[in-house]
């Protein structure tokens, strides 16, 4: 089944407290090199059937009334996922679904 992912960020005036945590903690656990961090969600939205033009602009209208805070947040992003194989390990005897 097609996946659909949306991707919502803090405005860039608002304060990330989570995404500044992190860029603090980044160097002590040695990952140097990162001069800011923004935590922003992912949303994985799976499409029963084809992915069209009508169901991509319903993903769209999801995302910013629904998924996202427009008073804080931006939509940054709205894609099809592209299908993947299955994995190797999903191969193996037993396991297939």
């Amino acid at each position: 089944m097609p996946t659909i992912v949306v991707d919502v960020m803090p405005k860039p005036e608002i304060l990330d407290p989570q995404g500044k945590a992190i860029a603090g903690a980044l160097p002590r656990l040695g990952f140097t090199g990162f001069a800011a961090v923004r935590q922003g969600k992912r949303f994985e939205l799976t499409v029963d059937g084809e992915v069209t033009e009508e169901v991509l602009a319903h993903a769209r209208e999801a995302a910013e009334q629904l998924l996202s805070n427009p008073v804080i947040e931006d939509v940054v992003n709205v894609e099809v996922l592209p299908e993947a194989a299955p994995a190797p390990e999903a191969l193996v005897e037993g396991r297939n679904a």
